[in-house]
């Protein structure tokens, strides 16, 4: 969670709130959008069906049953001896009544049929008469008329009530989508490590607490809160005890050089100088953590300064200029970014270390065990040297070189050598 860390560790590992994107909001307004409109004609489309269904068999049950009236009053009337029907519409074996159903009648049946009669459509109704078939007809071209009318009011209303739905349903999935947008860049935003944003949704009252959107806001400003706080309180307690040590350390430093000389003196000025070291590293990533350091930038030779800082390591480390490039950089951090990976190159690793400088990129390389795993999945991490069994080093140097990389805007990265051995790289702003 240490800010000097947060890049190296979001190169390497998917953070949650990477995985929602603004491409990811949007698709998911899309989605409800989509969902929402297929539910919509769904409903509708079952609404019209049933609408459809229900007025159809009621407009066609009215003209059957008004022809099977008619067909009564004929047999009745050709019952009685009364040759002509004329008054109700009724003809003895018409020449335009469908087959099947003077088939029906011829055979003792009485039914009902649509068919035509003087090229408009007629609902024709037959039964037996004397060994004859009876038929009268009801005008149905109105109906049908009616009926298509109808579908064409039901569709439309349907449309309607579809695109009403899907616009509102559009707005709320807008809302639903910027706010987890939001949401998801805050999320971003703390995982680089700026834990003063916040989302800006306000929690609301008793509806917010079933609206989950809003929840998950609330909690991730909360999250982050907590967080801030947690840092702070730890950055305050590290240069607290920092600026503790100092004092009395200097003192001890002192008074160690009157002991007289001796074995138990050099062990002494030893421990001492590696505590003032330590001291000294806790009050710089302190001020890193702070966001205190303030570089010096201008423009140099990065072979003459690699060499340079190589050389104030006193260590044996073989540096090569492939093609020097003009960089712009702030000296003195530089120096002290390649002192730490030069020292922490021999310390954990083995001979021979290599500095090789390649235009603007540098790259330190020691032929030992390389780089644990968690160290390149996670970055380096305070008080870890990544193997305990040694007992050497404090797991600041890293760190603090992180950290005065991010400063300079250098890009450092940790890998391992697919012959074996550590490879740190650092790709330098150009002038």
């Amino acid at each position: 969670m240490e800010r000097v860390v947060a890049r190296a560790r979001e190169r390497v590992v998917t953070p949650w709130a990477d995985r929602l994107r603004p491409g990811w909001t949007y698709g998911l307004r899309w989605k409800i959008m989509l969902t929402i409109a297929g539910v919509a004609c769904a409903v509708a489309t079952l609404l019209g069906v049933l609408v459809h269904n229900v007025l159809t068999r009621q407009r066609v049950d009215e003209v059957r049953k008004e022809a099977r009236q008619n067909l009564d009053a004929a047999l009745k009337e050709y019952a009685y001896g009364t040759e002509t029907t004329d008054g109700h519409g009724a003809l003895v074996d018409p020449d335009e009544l469908p087959p099947a159903l003077r088939k029906l009648a011829q055979s003792g049946g009485r039914g009902l049929m649509v068919g035509q009669q003087g090229g408009a459509a007629v609902m024709w109704a037959a039964a037996p008469a004397g060994g004859q078939v009876l038929a009268v007809s009801v005008p149905y071209a109105s109906t049908r008329d009616h009926l298509r009318q109808m579908d064409t009011a039901i569709l439309g209303s349907a449309l309607l009530a579809a695109g009403s739905v899907t616009l509102a349903g559009s707005y709320f999935a807008g809302r639903i989508s910027r706010r987890l947008h939001r949401t998801a860049t805050v999320a971003r935003r703390i995982t680089d490590g700026d834990l003063d944003v916040r989302t800006g949704i306000p929690p609301g009252g008793k509806a917010a607490e079933h609206d989950a959107v809003t929840a998950v806001a609330v909690a991730l400003d909360s999250m982050a809160a907590s967080l801030q706080r947690r840092l702070e309180s730890e950055k305050r307690f590290t240069a607290d005890v920092a600026h503790e040590l100092r004092t009395p350390l200097t003192g001890m430093l002192a008074a160690a050089g009157l002991l007289p000389e001796g074995r138990p003196k050099e062990m002494i000025n030893d421990r001492l100088k590696a505590l003032h070291t330590l001291t000294e590293d806790l009050l710089e990533i302190s001020r890193l953590d702070a966001g205190a350091e303030r570089p010096d930038f201008a423009e140099h030779e990065l072979g003459p300064l690699a060499e340079r800082a190589v050389r104030a390591t006193g260590l044996d480390c073989e540096v090569r200029v492939m093609r020097d490039a003009a960089v712009r950089t702030d000296r003195r951090r530089l120096d002290r970014i390649i002192a730490n990976l030069v020292v922490n190159a021999h310390r954990h690793g083995a001979p021979p270390v290599t500095l090789t400088v390649d235009g603007p990129v540098v790259e330190i390389r020691d032929h030992g065990d390389g780089y644990p795993a968690e160290l390149i999945d996670r970055g380096p991490q305070r008080f870890r040297t990544g193997d305990p069994g040694r007992g050497k080093g404090h797991g600041l140097g890293l760190t603090i070189a992180l950290g005065q990389a991010e400063v300079l805007g250098i890009d450092l990265r940790f890998a391992n050598a697919p012959a074996g051995g550590a490879v740190t790289t650092l790709l330098l702003p150009r002038a």
